[in-house]
């Protein structure tokens, strides 16, 4: 599902008046994740999961071209744990 799709879905479950008014919500509600992400908080949504900062230690790794061992700095990763609501409806 393209990002379109979910604001016409969004505008006809929320009710929204038009799809401009639905695809502002959810460009505030992934703002307002992205901001709570950056700060370093976990953004949990009861029924559907939880959004969360885990850390990636410096590591090495092979270049699967040539074999030589390169460095990998350390880097955050977004993960997302899938909530029990969610996971039974998928089934």
């Amino acid at each position: 599902m393209a990002k379109a799709d979910l604001i016409e879905k969004v505008q006809v479950k929320a009710g929204f008046e038009t799809k401009a008014a639905a695809g502002k919500a959810l460009d505030a509600v992934v703002e307002v994740i992205r901001d709570a992400l950056s700060a370093g908080e976990t953004v949990t949504l009861t029924g559907f999961g939880s959004f969360k900062v885990s850390e990636r230690a410096a590591r090495t790794g092979r270049n699967p071209q040539t074999g030589k061992e390169i460095k990998i700095p350390a880097s955050k990763a977004v993960k997302f744990t899938v909530g029990k609501a969610l996971k039974e409806a998928v089934k």
